[in-house]
């Protein structure tokens, strides 16, 4: 199978063909993460493209010793923060909310557990941005503790004691208003 990093080298040679090949990788994955930290799909489709064009853009810069994951993570992290500097949009709009937990469920699935994703994104939503991002990263997209580290730049061990706070701090939050 060809690696993500070979892919990579390609790209950063200006062999642009296989840039179509990680966008296939990766739009699907950046999506949901962007989603989960927004709540909303058109920003999300939005960020995505933005990942792919700062890519493009500082392809010279990936040093194909490390996780081209990591990488791509590290600068779909950025855009978000950028994104929200420039346009200072924190949304409380519960409905979108609401509307990204229907997104990964069918008409036949159980009520009840599309109530209880709705209550768990309502939550995430009133999390600090930095908590969630955490969650988002270790929980929803299943990263390693060593890949959020690297994302961060920081130890796995300051890693394991945030996500820890903020797991408790996710709790403590959904089960409030689970019981409101």
């Amino acid at each position: 199978m060809i690696t993500d990093e070979w892919l990579m080298i390609q790209v950063q040679n200006d062999d642009l063909d296989y840039l179509k090949d990680l966008f296939e990788r990766y739009q699907v994955r950046l999506y949901n993460f962007f989603l989960r930290m927004t709540f909303d799909q058109d920003v999300s489709d939005d960020l995505v493209q933005n990942v792919f064009i700062r890519l493009m853009k500082y392809r010279k810069s990936f040093n194909p010793e490390y996780k081209f994951k990591t990488w791509v993570y590290q600068m779909a992290r950025n855009v978000h923060h950028d994104h929200y500097r420039k346009n200072k949009q924190l949304t409380d709009d519960f409905k979108k909310v609401e509307n990204v937990a229907d997104l990964h469920h069918s008409d036949e699935e159980d009520e009840i557990t599309r109530e209880r994703e709705s209550v768990l994104f309502q939550a995430l939503d009133k999390m600090p941005e930095e908590k969630r991002e955490l969650i988002v990263l270790g929980k929803l997209e299943g990263m390693k503790y060593e890949e959020i580290a690297e994302i961060r730049n920081t130890t796995v061990g300051n890693i394991k004691v945030q996500m820890h706070r903020a797991i408790q701090q996710l709790r403590e939050i959904y089960f409030n208003h689970a019981e409101n």
